[in-house]
């Protein structure tokens, strides 16, 4: 009896076909099984990111520092931070055209890190506006509470934040005069690089003080001498309408949610942005900075 020749099958052929390449059978195949074999795990090895010997990570190896509070970075951050004495310096990393704009402040131009603009970015991340120079510092002291008496003008924010928002303040309050900034010690950011940048330099010009609870911290300042004005969307008083009485604190709440009910109630007086429809409420930094211009403008009556 003849017997009928099996079916093909396309499937069990090609694995007989990688069997063969990768455990040496007889002929051609056999002689390419250790090159096959090893070629076929080199594919598979590259397939693997980061693995050694594969294709290189996209990954930074160094996890980026732009959120630490020890890199400042940006040019005004840091030539403002080179000239604070207060400041205890690590490290100056910076590119050659960044080091030109700071030879004035930087006579040793030895010590500085020389570095390019893409070593910048993997050291602080690609999307870090660095405008290549970052320096690696200690946090700046903390003051007390106490060492706020003898100020003209204090900016208290109450529970704001967001860093770029704070950093903006910060600049305002040094453009105006305003010496200290208080915050309370949880809902707010740290002096991160990013709050550095954003407040382009101020951060070494005004202090903040950082206070476990901020109603207490204000009734504190009212017994030294300062009156506390608390801006409000809904207050019947508009800014200006009558003269500031000094040494002042600024009270300011975040964005939507404005004052705590507390906060607000402890303020001496509440007033509000004379804004106009159909926009009635400005983003805490910009109502910060008109705040800080009116209340630094000679007083009237």
């Amino acid at each position: 009896m003849q017997v009928a020749p099996r079916p093909v099958n396309a499937r069990s052929t090609k694995a007989h076909r990688c069997h063969s390449l990768k455990f040496g059978a007889k002929g051609e195949a056999g002689k390419l099984s250790k090159q096959a074999m090893s070629n076929d795990t080199n594919m598979r090895r590259c397939r693997r990111p980061g693995e050694k010997g594969g294709r290189p990570s996209r990954r930074s190896p160094r996890t980026p520092p732009a959120d630490s509070p020890s890199v400042i970075y940006g040019f005004h951050a840091v030539s403002e931070a080179l000239k604070n004495p207060k400041r205890n310096i690590h490290r100056l990393v910076a590119t050659a055209n960044a080091l030109n704009r700071l030879k004035g402040l930087v006579p040793d131009m030895e010590w500085p890190e020389p570095s390019s603009t893409r070593e910048m970015d993997k050291l602080l991340g690609a999307d870090t506006v660095h405008q290549g120079v970052a320096l690696f510092c200690d946090p700046l002291p903390e003051p007390e509470l106490s060492d706020c008496i003898g100020a003209e003008m204090i900016v208290a924010l109450d529970q704001v934040t967001d860093p770029h928002n704070v950093g903006a303040v910060l600049r305002s309050a040094a453009a105006f005069g305003a010496t200290f900034l208080i915050m309370t010690a949880r809902h707010s950011p740290p002096e991160t690089g990013v709050l550095a940048k954003t407040a382009s330099g101020a951060l070494e010009h005004v202090e903040i003080v950082r206070v476990r609870n901020l109603s207490n911290a204000l009734e504190e300042l009212r017994d030294a001498g300062f009156h506390l004005l608390g801006l409000d969307g809904e207050a019947t008083d508009a800014l200006g309408d009558t003269p500031l009485q000094k040494p002042a604190v600024l009270v300011l709440g975040a964005e939507g949610k404005g004052l705590r009910e507390k906060t607000a109630a402890t303020c001496d007086r509440l007033v509000r942005l004379p804004t106009r429809p159909p926009i009635a409420s400005l983003n805490v930094s910009n109502a910060a900075a008109i705040a800080l211009y009116e209340a630094s403008r000679p007083q009237r009556g």
